[in-house]
């Protein structure tokens, strides 16, 4: 009998690559039906290109936004002391770059992420209406990402990359100490964080105390104790069957009827926070659940024989299995999240639109919606799609596609 046991594995077939003429041929004009509609798609999307790139150019009033820049990013954020945000961008953009190239350190694919990072920054640079001292920071934060980029190329392995999410956690600390004060820094108040800051804030806030609550609901609704069984059903279902606007209304008026007398004068960003987490973590408990149903019984019983008490069987087997699974619905219910925070201009919390209505109030800016809200979507569109590759990538990395 033949030795199997240093058998490589198997790889699917390399497949042909086509050039380009030969791509259109087969994808564009494989029939004379998708000839016709390849035509009428081209034809469409010329028209409607043009027209777009004529508003763009020729009709569209940019001031309202070259005028408002500072509002739009940090709103009433005092200007004295703008060089904390600044700092907390270089940091932030260093640790990208250290991440990028930790993680693909021998893969291609971290070269074009950082010519795509390095793009959206030189542009910004560049095309953004703003003084020497921004270009300044700007030039750091680009100089930071590459030095990044390199020391993680050179000097880090999968090992120390581990170490990472640590470095995470701390920075988001650090940053936190800077924009809210305190500790020997002039504290600043919520009043104060308007626009992108406060719509960076809040989501961030929310997805990191949201998906651990997630989990928990999601392991309590398929416990064994029926108590603990029972609430996080009762929790889910009733969340769920609640819009988000109640849930923020709830969070403002009666939260702090059911907190002790100390809490009475709670912030009002707090409040927010903890009606998009408690929102959010209902419906990240069903996407949990469905991956924790898709791992065998098999796998649980396996790690059971092998001596493993029921928490670590849920730590190291089920869960880790769960979450590789529904990595696209997690994601999905985070950038949901993070659009959903435009419902806090509704209670007087001036994140990125409710700054922009705000702006559209000034007399000398009456009627520049479309302007002012192309604006603020393709902000929304950038930290969403940041989102959505970062979610591809790790799933690449986890091989979940090739499942």
């Amino acid at each position: 009998m033949a030795d199997t046991d240093h058998l490589s594995p198997s790889v699917p077939p390399a497949t042909p690559s086509l050039s380009v003429w030969e791509w259109l041929r087969t994808n564009l004009f494989s029939t004379w039906y998708n000839v016709i509609l390849t035509i009428i798609c081209l034809g469409v999307i010329i028209l409607g290109l043009r027209g777009l790139l004529g508003w763009i150019f020729g009709v569209a009033q940019w001031a309202v936004i070259e005028a408002n820049l500072p509002l739009f990013f940090v709103g009433r954020f005092p200007q004295a002391l703008y060089w904390r945000l600044w700092l907390s961008l270089v940091m932030i953009a260093g640790l990208v770059g250290l991440t990028i190239g930790s993680f693909q350190y021998n893969s291609r694919t971290g070269k074009r992420t950082l010519l795509l990072v390095l793009g959206v920054a030189i542009a910004a640079a560049l095309l953004l209406p703003v003084e020497l001292m921004p270009r300044l920071w700007m030039a750091a934060v680009i100089a930071t990402t590459v030095a990044g980029f390199l020391l993680g190329r050179q000097f880090f392995s999968p090992e120390i990359s581990s170490w990472l999410p640590l470095g995470w956690a701390c920075l988001f600390i650090v940053i936190l100490w800077l924009v809210k004060g305190g500790l020997g820094l002039e504290p600043t108040e919520t009043s104060v964080w308007n626009g992108l800051l406060l719509t960076l804030i809040t989501a961030l806030f929310s997805i990191v105390l949201s998906f651990p609550l997630g989990v928990l609901l999601a392991l309590g609704r398929q416990s064994t104790l029926p108590v603990v069984r029972w609430f996080c059903i009762l929790y889910i279902e009733v969340i769920r069957g609640l819009p988000l606007i109640g849930i923020l209304f709830l969070a403002q008026v009666m939260l702090p009827l059911f907190l002790p007398p100390e809490f009475e004068r709670m912030d009002r960003v707090v409040r927010a926070i903890a009606g998009l987490v408690l929102f959010s973590a209902a419906y990240l408990a069903e996407n949990v659940r469905g991956g924790l149903q898709a791992v065998p019984r098999g796998q649980a019983e396996a790690a059971q024989a092998l001596g493993l008490n029921p928490a670590l069987v849920v730590w190291l087997i089920v869960l880790p299995q769960a979450l590789k699974a529904v990595i696209p619905a997690i994601v999905g219910q985070f950038i949901g999240l993070f659009k959903d925070t435009s419902l806090l201009a509704l209670f007087g919390l001036l994140e990125l639109t409710g700054i922009a209505r705000s702006i559209l109030a000034q007399p000398q800016f009456l009627g520049r919606y479309a302007e002012v809200y192309l604006f603020i979507g393709l902000i929304y569109w950038v930290f969403c799609y940041g989102m959505s590759w970062a979610s591809r990538d790790l799933e690449k990395r986890l091989n979940v596609e090739q499942r």
